[in-house]
């Protein structure tokens, strides 16, 4: 699901495991290997002054120390959410598109660096590391942040702090780790922001793609997994039930779906969706139902139940209509579920 980081593997994410896979694997030889590293050294200056450009694309691919690589593999394994949510056509041409804006903007950020506090910098530390900073823009943007817990009484933690966490961790193995950092974040906005039509100048040719769909997603492709979803013998008893929730809530929501596919016909509404039978029993969980609409369920069953005409916070809507939703469709989402953004928009991206 797009609002989690951690469900359903690598399905429909063969761009994902392939980096996962041939990157991590170079790393690995280079280390049984040393005497081949040096080519692999990301050396700004000899770049720059020397013009060895090969060595942007050997030293900005693969990562010479394991710590970088193993954060790096779990950033883009959380990541891979983009891949199935956008299509791995769109997800290569982002990376593809920073991988290029990052490049000129690491030798304008050692040049600033040089030019304010007269100091050179000569290596950077190598890896796919600045697209993989640059992939934080539209988590940031378009990622719901969804509260799982506290710690301290005071402290949310959500969805999302791991992955910060993560990139954290990352932002601090290397000391110029930061201009990296910057420079595919800057990369990121620009690229995610569309500025001078960069999204239309920096992407993966149709022909590129062609060859990658018949022959490079076979070898990557991952099976579908298995829809029911195992609770981890470590976990918490309120994660255990979180889990069971979830669960439970997917399964009665389509269910209800289905039920009100076979038994009524379709209504010229706007939207895409029949909301109006979709949520009924989830408006009413966890609240007492007044007298009012206790009397209304009395009423013949041919009358639909009408959506719950609270108001709708904007940012909510903003956020589901940045996903690619309608805006009807957003509206109604979140009025049937009671302005939980985290279930309008499961139930948005599964229907």
């Amino acid at each position: 699901m797009f609002t989690t980081t951690g469900s359903r593997g690598l399905y429909k994410a063969p761009l994902s495991k392939g980096l996962l896979l041939i990157l991590n694997g170079l790393t690995v030889m280079l280390t049984l290997l040393p005497q081949y590293q040096e080519m692999f050294v990301y050396n700004l200056q000899a770049v720059i002054q020397q013009h060895q450009v090969w060595r942007l694309l050997c030293g900005r691919l693969v990562c010479l120390d394991v710590k970088d690589s193993f954060c790096s593999s779990l950033l883009i394994y959380n990541f891979r959410i983009f891949e199935r949510r956008f299509g791995t056509k769109k997800f290569a041409s982002f990376l593809l598109g920073t991988w290029c804006l990052s490049a000129l903007m690491d030798s304008l950020l050692a040049q600033a660096f040089e030019y304010l506090f007269d100091y050179e910098v000569e290596e950077l530390p190598a890896g796919l590391l600045a697209p993989v900073f640059s992939l934080f823009v539209p988590f940031y943007q378009s990622i719901p942040s969804m509260p799982v817990t506290q710690i301290l009484g005071h402290i949310n933690i959500t969805n999302k702090s791991l992955v910060y966490i993560v990139g954290l961790q990352l932002l601090t193995s290397s000391p110029f780790m930061w201009l990296l950092a910057l420079s595919g974040l800057i990369s990121g906005g620009l690229y995610y922001s569309n500025v001078l039509w960069l999204q239309k100048i920096l992407f993966v040719p149709a022909w590129v793609a062609f060859i990658g769909r018949y022959i490079l997603e076979p070898l990557f492709s991952s099976s579908q997994p298995n829809n029911e979803t195992p609770v981890g013998m470590g976990a918490t008893l309120d994660i255990q039930r979180q889990q069971r929730m979830d669960l439970l809530d997917q399964q009665m929501l389509l269910a209800q779906y289905n039920e009100a596919r076979r038994n009524t016909r379709p209504q010229p509404r706007a939207g895409l969706l029949q909301w109006t039978r979709l949520f009924p029993s989830l408006r009413q969980r966890g609240q007492n139902r007044p007298p009012v609409q206790a009397e209304a369920q009395t009423q013949p069953s041919s009358q639909p139940p009408l959506l719950d005409n609270s108001p709708v916070a904007e940012e909510q809507v903003a956020r589901l209509v940045e996903m690619g939703f309608s805006r009807i469709d957003a509206l109604e989402a979140l009025r049937a579920s009671n302005n939980d953004i985290n279930m309008a928009t499961n139930f948005l991206l599964q229907h």
